[in-house]
């Protein structure tokens, strides 16, 4: 190409495909100020608190701000990667970005890299750097496997924001939810086989907990309940397993309003005088273990069903970049550059 540049022309990259992973974001460290930025960006995101903005920035900057960095960073200390200085949903979103990135490598004009959509490394930061390598395609993959506005969507409109921006705009795709993906509800039911079949117990039940949201939000078009319920259904008949062996509830609530239920918590602590005191636990609306599923699920979960009674608990954690996610993401990632490659 460059033989027919005009003299003193700026130099051009070899045209190349970027394949972005997208995930939700992380605080910098657990300290309060590093906790208080993260939360800030997170919801001050009309994407995922709905509230009329006057009144919202009102409880966020007066009260929220003022009291749960503390209690957040306390959380996240709990399960921070202290050898790496880094949450875990960094470290395992990298993890993810550097497997996809070997297994692709026999095609030697794509380009693999993460950004979360809040904190960093940010989605602006890491789409100008995959354009300046040359990518003049790019597939955005949000790490989702089940869509929402208060995720899929918001990473989506970060990523178009940027992108807004430039001036030589590379074309893009978006890749779609995977909630109902054959190679996805196989990989899941896999993952829930091996990690019963490593206990030293038979679980009574085994628990699907999917991060909630505002019942409003479901009620205006947000599709998720659906597709969380088809999920787990999808894996139990894959699984052959009887309805009331696999259930689904909702963990995260925040705030006042009525969320998704059956609430995780809720049902945690009511299973045992139900006589269901062996479970598993697992949280597939999350591609990597993070602060919702090693602190909530893992630790809270645990003194939770516990304490009321409960003999045993396990939690089989997320997909990560084990060789089944991983073949997984490579195998969605393939589909969604097919005529790209």
């Amino acid at each position: 190409m460059s033989d027919h540049l005009p003299a003193n022309h700026p130099p051009v990259a070899k045209p190349k495909i970027g394949v972005l992973l997208l995930n939700l974001g992380t605080p910098e460290a657990t300290d309060y100020w590093s906790v208080r930025r993260y939360l800030k960006e997170f919801l001050s995101d009309p994407r995922v608190i709905e509230t009329p903005r006057l009144l919202w920035w009102l409880i966020l900057n007066v009260i929220i701000l003022s009291f749960r960095p503390q209690k957040s960073g306390h959380a996240y200390a709990q399960i921070w990667d202290k050898e790496k200085n880094e949450s875990p949903l960094r470290v395992i979103t990298r993890q993810q970005t550097e497997s996809l990135a070997r297994r692709m490598g026999g095609e030697d004009n794509v380009v693999v890299d993460f950004a979360m959509r809040y904190g960093n490394p940010s989605t602006q930061e890491r789409l100008e750097a995959l354009q300046q390598a040359g990518c003049q395609k790019i597939l955005l993959m949000p790490l989702y496997p089940q869509y929402s506005a208060t995720t899929t969507a918001t990473a989506n409109d970060k990523a178009f924001e940027v992108l807004g921006k430039m001036r030589w705009q590379p074309a893009v795709r978006t890749a779609p939810a995977y909630f109902d993906d054959p190679k996805y509800v196989e990989t899941l039911a896999r993952s829930i086989e091996e990690g019963v079949a490593k206990l030293d117990f038979v679980p009574d039940l085994v628990v699907t907990s999917y991060h909630g949201m505002p019942v409003e939000y479901l009620e205006r078009g947000d599709p998720y309940h659906c597709q969380c319920l088809k999920t787990t259904r999808l894996v139990r008949e894959h699984l052959g397993w009887d309805k009331d062996r696999l259930m689904v509830t909702f963990q995260s609530r925040f705030g006042r309003a009525k969320w998704l239920e059956p609430y995780t918590d809720v049902t945690l602590a009511a299973l045992p005088g139900r006589g269901i005191k062996k479970i598993a636990i697992l949280a597939p609306a999350f591609s990597a273990d993070c602060i919702e599923t090693l602190e909530e699920i893992a630790m809270q979960g645990r003194e939770t069903f516990m304490h009321a009674g409960g003999e045993q608990f396990a939690y089989i954690p997320c997909l990560n970049d084990s060789p089944g996610g991983m073949d997984m993401i490579e195998s969605m990632v393939r589909r969604e550059l097919s005529g790209w490659l």
